[in-house]
């Protein structure tokens, strides 16, 4: 979704975004959010050494990983069962797989349909495609992780800067838009060339950065969001099922689907948690955003409110 044909992210995590209807299967990441909170401490020590380097720790051998979490090598056994898979050969396939799926590019990826396909084809196609995001998206979406976001998002004494790449970009402004009618101190970061000195110097421990990142990981976007972290402003990332390398150092993960009809990775189920974020922050701050909502409208003038 945000780099160009042949653009690489960091060097691990080449990629490109594309759709295609592609299925997507259960990642990793995935399964271990949904076991997260019935790991023994052993066990929560392999999955932060995995999360961490995620997901080239999980193509270590057993040894490897053991010694990577300070466990020992039946714990990690132990470990992969816990995730549903047959033995570590069958999980580190599972990796493999995701791999491959961070590589897919819009010159990879099939579309859903021939070219032969008349147009109803095609229309039944994508919005079965989009539905099926959409339910995937929102039945995996880790509960404490969105409440976490909606906190900090909410937070009086933080300010929110949100920013991601070349397609991504889009959601950053989409979101941005909403909360400045919600709440001060917010701003969308659109990068310029050698401006962002200024901007840089400014993050810091007051600021939460909500950062958009897909497939096609942009190198500038990891890096900013890496400089930011370094500096102690606290990251919300916005991801697909296969991870940003954000999610390396990211306080709040958020991951969604992207498969879509064309060849091209998908925002329709970013676009719906985004708005379901809006939804928790507006119940959040109650009264308050009300208020400022109603004099956004004023200091409108005679214009409507989008």
């Amino acid at each position: 979704m945000d780099g160009r044909p042949g653009e690489r992210g960091e060097p691990s995590a080449a990629g490109g975004d594309g759709g295609a209807g592609q299925e997507l299967g259960t990642t990793v990441a995935e399964r271990l959010r949904r076991v997260q909170g019935s790991l023994s401490p052993a066990e929560l020590k392999i999955a932060r050494a995995l999360m961490a380097h995620y997901p080239a720790a999980g193509l270590e051998s057993t040894s490897g990983l053991a010694g990577r979490a300070g466990v020992s090598p039946p714990t990690v056994v132990r470990f992969v069962a816990r995730l549903g898979f047959e033995g570590y050969r069958q999980f580190q396939q599972s990796l493999r797989d995701e791999v491959q799926a961070r590589r897919a590019s819009p010159l990879t990826l099939r579309p859903v349909v021939s070219e032969s396909s008349p147009t109803s084809d095609l229309v039944e196609a994508a919005e079965e495609v989009g539905r099926g995001a959409l339910h995937h998206t929102f039945a995996a979406l880790p509960e404490q992780e969105f409440d976490r976001a909606a906190e900090l998002i909410c937070d009086p004494a933080k300010r929110i800067v949100s920013f991601g790449g070349r397609f991504s970009r889009l959601l950053a402004e989409y979101l941005d838009l909403h909360l400045r009618l919600l709440r001060p101190g917010t701003q969308v970061h659109t990068p310029a060339p050698g401006g962002d000195g200024g901007f840089r110097v400014d993050l810091g421990r007051r600021e939460v950065c909500v950062v958009f990142d897909f497939r096609r990981y942009q190198r500038d976007t990891v890096e900013l969001a890496r400089y930011a972290h370094e500096r102690g402003a606290q990251i919300v990332l916005f991801t697909d099922p296969w991870l940003s390398p954000v999610a390396e150092f990211a306080d709040v993960v958020l991951p969604v689907r992207v498969e879509a009809p064309s060849p091209f990775d998908s925002i329709v189920a970013p676009v719906a948690v985004v708005e379901t974020l809006v939804a928790a922050v507006h119940v959040r701050l109650g009264a308050a955003a009300e208020e400022r909502m109603r004099a956004a409208e004023e200091a409108s003038g005679d214009r409507t409110m989008e």
